[in-house]
């Protein structure tokens, strides 16, 4: 497994796609240690062998090494089209104050290297990919395609995103808004995977699930990684002396001692956070959430199992 300390050492090559590559593989070296073996990077050039149809295309040498029936797949079954969508509002950033060590623990980091990995692994796979980014509207948005000069093309635009000298303020959230437009161009049949820290306001939220039901009306299979930082933005861990909290999006401030007001601030999150699970069953949307501080694992890991259940 590769944590986020092995990830600011190789940001010395300054090479997404390398590093994708080694999250990749330290992610499966780990699922070939644990009981998930069998569950493997095979995942997407077999299936399970069904009792009573042709043991004509059965993997023998898979079998010998995990014990299970698998059946080869030909290229027509495995073809997947993921359309990734990142959230690039101001909010995204945080707690990265202009230092460049801090943005490795950001959110838009951990959105954009968890995407990195996932894009090595359709490549692999010969699967077709795009890349939408938003705030308060779409900034850039590709068609899914497999070639490598598209993936040279999408590694480049994920690159754009961390080459930050200072915090993008004001960079507002209109989720809704963006999730319509994509919902409107992706004109095929697609696995929709979504990056966000869903930071809108309560008066948002029924918006914001219309324009997923959207999405679901058009037949697109839809996973929405809920990404935060759960120690801060959720426990709402801080020292007990003042602080001065900024908001991102709008600027706004505010000077308070975290003591008084944890509680039902937690509350508050903790509210918030139901309201969007329980919409996204509502819906049949995957909700994942996804802390900034467990890795990258957990991605990689959801994936696989959605793949699987899809193809």
């Amino acid at each position: 497994m590769i944590d986020l300390k092995e990830i600011q050492n190789l940001q010395q090559f300054n090479n997404l796609e390398f590093i994708a590559r080694q999250v990749v593989e330290g992610f499966i070296t780990g699922m070939h240690k644990s009981p998930l073996h069998g569950f493997s990077v095979e995942f997407a050039e077999h299936r399970l062998y069904n009792t009573g149809e042709s043991t004509k295309y059965i993997d023998w040498k898979l079998y010998g090494k995990t014990d299970k029936l698998f059946v080869k797949r030909f290229e027509e079954e495995t073809n997947l089209r993921c359309q990734f969508i990142i959230d690039n509002s101001s909010s995204m950033y945080y707690p990265f104050s202009g230092k460049k060590d801090e943005l490795i623990n950001s959110k838009i980091f951990f959105s954009v290297y968890s995407v990195a990995a996932l894009i090595y692994i359709l490549q692999k796979q010969r699967d077709a990919y795009g890349l939408t980014i938003f705030s308060d509207k779409i900034t850039m948005h590709t068609e899914a395609k497999a070639n490598s000069v598209h993936k040279k093309f999408i590694y480049n635009e994920l690159s754009k995103l961390l080459n930050v000298e200072k915090i993008p303020f004001n960079q507002t959230t209109s989720a809704s808004n963006a999730l319509h437009q994509i919902a409107d161009n992706v004109h095929k049949r697609s696995l929709v995977i979504i990056f966000s820290d869903m930071m809108s306001g309560s008066d948002e939220i029924d918006k914001l699930f219309s324009s997923l039901q959207h999405l679901k009306h058009n037949k697109h299979e839809v996973l929405l990684f809920h990404v935060n930082d759960k120690q801060k933005e959720e426990n709402f861990e801080f020292e007990n002396k003042l602080y001065k909290f900024v908001d991102m999006e709008t600027g706004e401030e505010i000077l308070l001692h975290p003591s008084e007001i944890r509680q039902k601030y937690k509350q508050s999150v903790k509210d918030y956070n139901k309201t969007l699970k329980l919409k996204c069953g509502q819906y049949n949307i995957d909700f994942i959430d996804a802390d900034i501080n467990e890795g990258f694992n957990q991605i990689l890991h959801y994936y696989l199992i959605k793949r699987a259940v899809l193809y």
